[in-house]
């Protein structure tokens, strides 16, 4: 019989990591998936920038061209929480017999909120 086993982690590498150690160290695992919200990817990347780009601008006029961007200072304020939330589910299918040994290893490598169903 097979058995889904779902836990929650902080961050995506996090889930990864623990995703890729029971791949390697359990028995009858048959798919195991993270799911998470690639927004917080931007976000986490921006929030480490001095600027970030509002718009850009292009001007005309007859004897030139002139091209800008307008900037402003970033930071985390801007970004909204649920952008910035970089949680983690990740979900095992596995078998019956494995489930005591991948709820052990979720919990080893810190996952938390671990559900099991059949």
């Amino acid at each position: 019989m097979l058995s889904r086993v779902t836990a929650e982690f902080e961050t995506p590498e996090l889930a990864e990591y623990a995703i890729k150690r029971i791949k390697e160290s359990v028995d009858y695992v048959y798919s195991a998936k993270m799911i998470y919200n690639p927004i917080s990817e931007r976000a986490k990347c921006l929030g480490r920038a001095t600027s970030f780009t509002i718009i850009p601008t292009y001007y005309n006029t007859h004897t030139n061209f002139l091209t800008a961007v307008m900037e402003s200072p970033a930071s985390r304020d801007i970004i909204p929480e649920p952008a910035r939330n970089r949680k983690t589910s990740a979900c095992i299918i596995c078998g019956s017999a494995a489930v005591d040994n991948v709820i052990a290893v979720l919990n080893g490598m810190g996952g938390h909120n671990i559900r099991f169903a059949q």
